[in-house]
């Protein structure tokens, strides 16, 4: 699709949106893809109907590690065939292409030699999830939300199994850096020795859009010219509200966000925690006719959507390169 199109419209949060159809906290979503798959289906449909070109499944925390939390580490391939087939069905009726990606975050666990979890272990974990997510129908494999480059690593070759094409996120804080210490050109590094190579690469979730946009900005400053790049930033900066966390980003935020991130090489573009159909929606709007210029400075993204950090520059100080990437 990125053959004909200059930027692909990827999907907004599955977790919030699932408490607003009844979720509760506590409650693992994975088993919804069998206990309320209609549900789940909704969620999927209301994606499709905002312009989304991609949709993740509902299985983030879909390995054997954080599904043993809620004692049905027994069926993960069961609930991530499932999540599949929930996420293809709502793709297959869109009348349009729509590729169903199948969602993998993090174990839980810190890996050797910092944490228990063994590198043998963590790519078991990984590859049985996969195995479930292809069964089901997925298009590609999407690794998001990751801190550690050993992390990422295994469920990159815990989904090479499969022979799908894996696309990987990492998240990155007010530092600039994600938990584990990894800068954006740390990651950009890591990513161009990736084995195998990545269908595409970039950010999800993290604090604030400002610093995700950074965040991207800095690894394609960093990556090869022709590198695909991902962002999918929150909605907006979590405030607590009445006991509960909110996410109070308006749609005319997320515009900003989706042209500015686009001038900064992101290809595919969508929103990860507290976007709804809405804010895709108007992602979607904004970049319809929306022609990708310079990567902005530092200076630029802080004056359109704001920083609550002191980052060095996107470009990490080099001279820009004359080829933008995008």
């Amino acid at each position: 699709m990125l053959a004909e199109r200059s930027v692909l419209i990827a999907d907004g949060a599955t977790g919030t949106n699932l408490f607003a159809l009844g979720l509760q906290t506590g409650d693992a979503p994975e088993l919804w893809n069998v206990d309320f798959p209609e549900r789940v289906i909704t969620h999927h449909q209301a994606m499709v109907d905002a312009r989304a070109d991609i949709i993740l499944t509902n299985s983030f925390g879909g390995t054997a590690n954080r599904l043993k939390l809620h004692r049905v580490d027994d069926r993960v391939v069961e609930l991530n065939r499932a999540a599949a087939m929930l996420a293809r069905q709502a793709a297959d009726g869109a009348g349009r292409p729509v590729l169903v990606a199948g969602s993998m975050g993090p174990t839980g666990e810190i890996m050797e030699p910092v944490g228990g979890l063994t590198q043998t272990e963590a790519v078991a974990a990984f590859a049985e999830q996969a195995k479930g997510l292809s069964e089901g129908g997925v298009d590609i494999l999407w690794i998001e939300t990751m801190s550690s480059i050993e992390e990422a690593a295994a469920a990159i070759e815990g989904a090479a199994a499969t022979g799908l094409p894996i696309v990987c996120t990492m998240t990155f804080d007010t530092n600039g850096r994600t938990m584990m210490g990894i800068t954006p050109e740390g990651a950009a590094e890591f990513c161009a020795a990736s084995h195998p190579a990545l269908a595409a690469f970039g950010a999800n979730c993290g604090n604030g859009l400002g610093e995700l946009v950074a965040a991207v900005a800095g690894i394609g400053a960093a990556c090869e010219p022709d590198r695909v790049l991902v962002a999918k930033g929150n909605c907006g900066i979590p405030e607590f509200v009445d006991g509960e966390i909110r996410y109070t980003g308006t749609p005319e935020l997320m515009k900003r966000y989706a042209r500015t991130v686009h001038d900064a090489g992101a290809r595919i573009i969508g929103g990860c925690c507290g976007s709804t159909p809405e804010h895709i929606a108007a992602l979607a709007e904004a970049l319809a006719d929306h022609e990708a210029s310079e990567r902005p400075s530092l200076e630029q993204i802080e004056a359109e959507l704001g920083l609550s950090r002191v980052a060095p520059p996107p470009d990490g100080g080099r001279k820009r390169r004359s080829r933008r990437r995008r």
